[in-house]
């Protein structure tokens, strides 16, 4: 619907005299076709507001002083916004389609269902501040430096009804940077602890989750995740029997690993003898259960017997979709590893994806909510308000979509005991509120 829409716009701006007209009819037309157009896929690439979008972001990045850079950054993406905002009016009046990973609709939803302007509540927001700051300033750096090669992310998604940008994003991610770089510098606890500064300087918009399969839900799904470390070997031993694998360069010409299910790969297809042998990289043996874990948390610290360890992370799938409800031994989805320098979140590919810390980053659905949106939960432990903060820095085959449930990165663990004992302090179900730069 929007690629239809911009189109009409580009011929009503030619048009000069006869744009209110065009905009009206443009409005209606879109009304009635909505239910027709939602059912078409939704690639949305905007393409035609990729230079304002790389001009913007090359210049905003460089800002210390958050109050200069507000300004500034106000003047820059004013014409990006007066260029936008008619189709972001016609937008938010609009039912949100709502998309799954391939970018195919699935529903649609009126933003008032799940989207409310509020005032954060007055308890402290916690956070750790630098690495708070880490995750912003990566997440940032992933816009600037792969708008063109991921358009996925140019998606506002469901703040979109909310007449919420992609610049207005922009300007939320820059704000947070600069103010707590300052801070951060003068050795002061941070003015985005203060749920006043927030609520004076941010647009707060109550989320509300929507689930399909449970109406009744309101507040949103909390679940957590982890990086574990385990053991693991060079070698296939008796123990360390189940392999990770590595896909190599030229595998994006030859694409034989689509064809393959997780049960072909651990039958031995790529073991030597087996009909595959040499098509990929084994990169290290661990238990089943140590891969059960590395594909359900993304990245898992191996400790090898010669004393080295190091991180892996997913690269990418056989394109077989995560079927929820199924047990992750039967899911025939399987993913390739690579080796990485940290924990790393989302990214179109394994070079780019963005490195992310626990405590402050969240996974969820990046199509439907959108990449680099800070979040702030609410729950309610021993009689008292707690609030804590974080960026949507990662997804997954679980979010996709999911509009009710967020995933939040607990941190390292050695095992699931200790995970389980670390993560009492946080609910099953949290109020959630997305935090827009004003």
């Amino acid at each position: 619907m929007n690629i239809l829409f911009n189109q009409k716009f580009r011929i009503t701006v030619s048009c000069g005299g006869l744009l209110l007209v065009s905009l009206a009819s443009s409005h209606l037309y879109s009304q009635s076709k909505t239910k027709q157009l939602a059912q078409k896929d939704q690639s949305f690439t905007q393409q035609e507001n990729f230079s304002p979008l790389q001009s913007q972001i090359s210049l905003t990045s460089t800002f210390q002083n958050p109050f200069v850079a507000q300004k500034i950054s106000d003047q820059i993406i004013e014409k990006q916004n007066a260029f936008s905002s008619r189709q972001d009016l016609l937008a938010a009046s609009a039912p949100y389609p709502v998309v799954d990973e391939f970018k195919k609709y699935k529903f649609s939803l009126n933003g008032s269902q799940v989207l409310t302007p509020v005032k954060l509540p007055t308890s402290k927001v916690n956070f750790n501040q630098g690495d708070l700051l880490t995750v912003l300033i990566n997440t940032r750096k992933y816009f600037q430096d792969y708008s063109s090669e991921d358009p996925d992310i140019l998606r506002t998604g469901i703040l979109a009804t909310q007449g919420v940008t992609l610049p207005d994003v922009l300007k939320t991610l820059d704000f947070m940077i600069a103010v707590l770089k300052e801070d951060i510098a003068n050795n002061r606890a941070t003015r985005l602890e203060d749920p006043k500064f927030i609520n004076t300087n941010f647009r707060v918009i109550k989320w509300s989750a929507y689930n399909p399969n449970n109406k009744e839900q309101k507040q949103l799904r909390i679940t957590e995740y982890a990086v574990f470390t385990h053991p693991g070997s060079r070698q296939k031993t008796s123990t360390f029997n189940t392999p990770i694998y590595s896909l190599k360069e030229n595998s994006n010409n030859d694409k034989f690993y689509t064809r393959y299910t997780k049960q072909d790969v651990l039958s031995g297809i790529y073991e030597p003898g087996g009909r595959e042998f040499g098509k990929v990289t084994t990169l290290a043996y661990l238990t089943r259960n140590g891969l059960e874990e590395a594909i359900m948390e993304g990245t898992i610290l191996i400790n090898f017997k010669d004393g080295y360890k190091a991180f892996f992370n997913v690269d990418r799938n056989n394109g077989m979709s995560y079927i929820r409800g199924l047990k992750a031994t039967a899911q025939k989805r399987y993913w390739y590893f690579r080796e990485v320098d940290a924990i790393k979140g989302y990214g179109y590919k394994i070079d780019a994806k963005i490195s992310i810390k626990p405590g402050v980053t969240f996974a969820g659905d990046v199509l439907n909510v959108g990449l680099g949106k800070v979040i702030v939960i609410e729950h309610t432990q021993g009689g008292r308000k707690h609030l804590q903060m974080g960026v949507i820095a990662d997804t997954g085959g679980a979010f996709l979509p999911n509009l009710y449930q967020l995933d939040f990165l607990a941190g390292i663990f050695q095992n699931k005991k200790e995970f389980g004992q670390n993560i009492t302090q946080l609910p099953d179900y949290a109020t959630a509120y997305f935090l827009v730069k004003k």
